[in-house]
């Protein structure tokens, strides 16, 4: 019998836990993780039978929509005022209705044009209501981050977006310059996380020219609760004026650097478990193929 063979001996048992991690809304690759079953198809049979979670499920075409166009259709109907009753696409409505037949025309282009434009406000509508069905689902399917899984998202939001060593140019300090609130905010959760103390960490602004400086400095000390006075010198970027920013209005507070002081240690610690998560990335594809 070999070690794979034997990994999988006990497959009912293994079936029983995966069916229970199943039902309290795990994912595969969750399950995977748990029972450590890497292969996917023998995954596959774990689970076989065993509907998947709601938030793991992509949005399906709706049968109900496609029988009420074809219902709006033979009523006479046209594309676009089909597609303003029900918020669909027109390349929707024309592979569902295709095979019947097309009503006479009793409007002015005028009015077909306005038609057009409300039918495609309605799109835009249902579009964005699904892009954020789809966000809010994936959100809660996240649930609570272990420290392990905050460890390694801010390994990889470190080295996506922080400041690096160069053999020409050795850089060996934690660095991390943003101006996404959220990320500021993750970044700031793994230094405390690493118990990184408040007197190691300092601040600074980087904003154009034209933007309120005190504003922005105001918002970001709010955002990782410290006093405005800790933060260092602002740095402006001056205003190229044949250049079209869209990074304007009050919504813009330029970037926040977060620096840590004598980082020597944590930069390398940074580097070297990128690549760790690397190699066992890199390992996990090549199981998964074997």
């Amino acid at each position: 019998m070999t070690p794979e063979t034997n990994r999988y001996a006990d497959f009912e048992t293994l079936r029983e836990q995966a069916i229970a991690l199943r039902r309290e809304g795990l994912s595969l690759r969750r399950i995977r993780d748990r029972l450590q079953v890497y292969n996917n198809d023998i995954l596959q049979r774990l689970v076989r039978g065993e509907p998947a979670p709601e938030w793991t499920k992509r949005p399906r075409a709706k049968d109900d929509l496609r029988a009420k166009a074809r219902e709006l259709r033979l009523q006479g109907l046209t594309y676009d005022q089909i597609q303003l009753e029900l918020g669909c696409s027109k390349s929707s409505i024309s592979l569902w209705v295709r095979d019947l037949p097309k009503p006479e025309r009793k409007r002015t282009p005028e009015e077909a044009s306005a038609i057009a434009r409300k039918g495609w406000e309605v799109t835009l509508q249902r579009r964005e209501e699904e892009r954020q069905r789809t966000k809010r689902v994936a959100a809660a399917g996240i649930g609570e981050l272990s420290d392990r899984e905050l460890f390694l998202v801010g390994v990889g939001l470190y080295w996506a977006e922080g400041a690096k060593d160069k053999p020409y140019a050795r850089r060996e300090r934690v660095t991390f310059v943003n101006s996404d609130p959220g990320m500021v905010r993750t970044f700031h959760a793994w230094l405390d996380l690493l118990g990184i103390e408040p007197a190691r960490r300092s601040y600074f602004v980087m904003i154009h020219e034209t933007a309120d400086a005190e504003v922005a400095k105001r918002h970001w000390a709010d955002l990782v609760d410290v006093d405005p006075a800790v933060f260092g010198k602002t740095t402006i970027k001056r205003h190229n004026p044949t250049t079209r920013r869209k990074n304007v209005g009050d919504d813009y507070h330029g970037c926040l650097v977060m620096r840590v002081r004598r980082s020597a240690d944590l930069y390398r610690r940074i580097e070297g478990a990128w690549c760790g998560i690397v190699g066992a990335a890199s390992a996990a594809v090549r199981r998964d193929r074997t």
